[in-house]
């Protein structure tokens, strides 16, 4: 059976849009990377994939359908997400803005005296106000 090398086996079109997005657009492409981490890629983008996706992914690659995977190699799958995921943990942008905030009230207060920026001239202000003549 030929194969098209653009077409994704088990890959629905909003699930082949994701994968677009995150670089996975050929059966070659998801060779190359493996049915976890193009599923995490996915992840990691912020999409919610079930694990639908990640069985349909695996399956392409073993080009079976994906309910053709013994439980076995779907746990296998499983695992080796959450493995993925415990090495290398997703954060929400929730996460993400929340630790940025708690890493800027980490710093030490400064008083504005200290480090106070000049302030910037205006419009209409001489541009030669200021300036020393020698």
């Amino acid at each position: 059976m030929g194969r098209d090398d653009h077409k994704i086996r088990n890959v629905g079109p909003k699930s082949a849009a994701w994968l677009r997005q995150v670089g996975v657009r050929t059966h070659a492409d998801l060779l190359r990377l493996g049915a976890v981490e193009a599923f995490m890629k996915v992840k990691r983008a912020g999409f919610r994939p079930s694990l639908n996706l990640l069985y349909a992914l695996a399956g392409a690659i073993e080009d079976c359908h994906w309910a053709e995977l013994s439980d076995e190699r779907k746990s296998a799958l499983v695992l080796a997400v959450e493995s993925a995921e415990a090495a290398n943990p997703i954060k929400t942008r929730w996460q993400k803005q929340a630790e940025r905030s708690e890493r800027g009230s980490e710093r030490p207060a400064e008083t504005s005296e200290e480090h106070e920026a000049p302030e910037a001239p205006g419009l209409f202000d001489d541009p030669d106000a200021g300036a020393h003549e020698d």
